[in-house]
């Protein structure tokens, strides 16, 4: 007992020399001592069992549910569709279209020579088709479909009997499953099953990390799928779909003008009733007979209602909520702005959307040439895009030339034409005002007068 006595200052004493025992003792106790006073933090709960740490808190029986999506509030179907809605689709197959026309090359990664290299040429002749028949721009055309639908992009490794690689399939992204283990992670090792292909409702091929590259660009931490642009603007995409439903409307089943007739005195219900069928029946759909006069019994009256307009402001601020998912400039929905802004849209849409596609591909495909075809030397590499305007890309090509970053060769190919004989456009150059002199050789040419 400690020399002062008493019962609080037992308890204190009891806490300071030692673990409890009963409920409050065990492993916690051992670990967490909290501080004792009238508002104690008290002794946390011990785990029901020694677990270790979950990536996330999945869903019980998450691997026993076929369904891909199932846990989430919109199914890859659901996503899909949204995809097709006119506005969504166009700033896909925009930003399809950036990614095509950059042109691409393997190359030796950064502090690696290897001048020469057989491997770059035949790393290049299978990558310009993956899959052995499809060209390179239409094979990533495939795959960014489902990255920016679904975030769900899934390629298949194909190999040959000695386990080579020799071919990628893009594959749908929504008939894959992605399972998890015990801890919430991706099944890890060559032979653990790490996905099932969902075909009809059943579970068609046990895939593993090895024979499927699943690769979605924006993960969660709290869900097993991505979360793609189409995704992140449902609410946006369901006000487009009924705002184009009520123009179409206008032109499909109005009966235009608007308004009220009014019929005249001392017409009975089924008169008016008689009246209307026929109107609706004559000008519902045909926007030919509804510019054309009508005659009415004498005494009727039209009252017009004011119309909503067919395009408004609340028609771009749509467009705009869909072009700044898809990190792209909204000029051609709104108003016209002026050339200055249009370009510096331009540029920014670039700079932000195509830059973390093309980044995205890169990863990708890095990772199957460093591991898959066992070459970690190599990477590949998007080529710059030339300046549209002619006078600008001549100045750019003028000062590589110039400061012998690029050869006279080089800037031709660009241009479709041949190179120098001789080998004379091969070599790069240095021109200062004593002339030209190749990179790595010493300046030739009379030193300038000093001062």
């Amino acid at each position: 007992m400690p020399p002062d006595g008493g019962l609080r200052t037992s308890l204190r004493y009891r806490l300071q020399s030692g673990p409890l025992s009963g409920p409050l003792g065990g492993a916690a106790s051992g670990a967490f001592q909290p501080a004792w006073g009238v508002y104690s933090p008290g002794s946390p709960l011990v785990p029901v069992a020694d677990e270790p740490v979950r990536a996330w808190d999945f869903p019980l029986a998450i691997n026993t549910v076929i369904q891909p999506r199932a846990s989430e509030p919109f199914g890859f179907h659901q996503l899909r569709a949204f995809a097709n809605v006119e506005l969504v689709r166009m700033a896909i197959e925009t930003r399809k279209d950036q990614i095509e026309r950059l042109d691409w090359r393997i190359k030796p990664r950064a502090g690696v020579d290897t001048p020469g290299d057989a491997r770059i040429a035949a790393i290049e002749a299978f990558w310009r088709k993956p899959d052995g028949t499809t060209p390179f721009a239409t094979w990533l055309r495939l795959a960014l479909e489902d990255l920016l639908a679904l975030d769900a992009p899934a390629i298949e490794r194909r190999r040959n009997r000695g386990g080579a690689l020799i071919g990628l399939d893009v594959i749908p992204g929504d008939t894959i499953h992605p399972l998890v283990d015990d801890t919430g992670r991706r099944p890890r090792g060559p032979d653990a099953i790490a996905f099932q292909q969902v075909i009809k409702g059943t579970a068609w091929a046990n895939l593993t990390n090895a024979d499927l590259i699943y690769a979605p660009r924006n993960p969660r931490p709290n869900h097993n799928y991505g979360f793609s642009p189409v995704e992140q603007i449902i609410v946006t995409i369901h006000t487009a779909i009924r705002r184009q439903a009520a123009q179409l409307a206008y032109f499909t089943e109005g009966n235009t003008p608007a308004g009220l007739l009014t019929g005249p005195e001392g017409w009975n219900p089924d008169q008016i009733r008689d009246m209307q069928l026929w109107l609706d029946a004559r000008l519902s759909g045909s926007t030919a007979d509804q510019a054309k006069l009508l005659w009415a019994p004498g005494g009727t009256r039209y009252q017009a209602f004011k119309d909503a307009p067919i395009k408004d402001e609340f028609d771009e601020w749509l467009a705009r909520i869909v072009a700044y998912a898809f990190s792209l400039p909204p000029t051609p929905f709104v108003r016209q702005m002026n050339r200055s802004t249009s370009q510096s849209d331009q540029g920014r849409s670039t700079e932000e959307g195509a830059e973390p596609l093309k980044r995205w591909a890169k990863r990708l495909i890095d990772g199957v040439i460093q591991d898959d075809q066992n070459c970690p030397d190599l990477e590949f590499a998007w080529n710059d895009a030339g300046e549209v305007d002619p006078a600008k890309q001549a100045s750019i090509d003028d000062l590589c030339l110039r400061n012998g970053s690029a050869t006279i060769d080089e800037v031709r190919n660009r241009r479709g034409q041949p190179p120098l004989p001789d080998g004379e456009g091969a070599v790069a150059r240095i021109y200062t005002g004593a002339g030209a002199n190749p990179v790595g050789a010493p300046a030739t040419g009379s030193p300038p007068d000093a001062p």
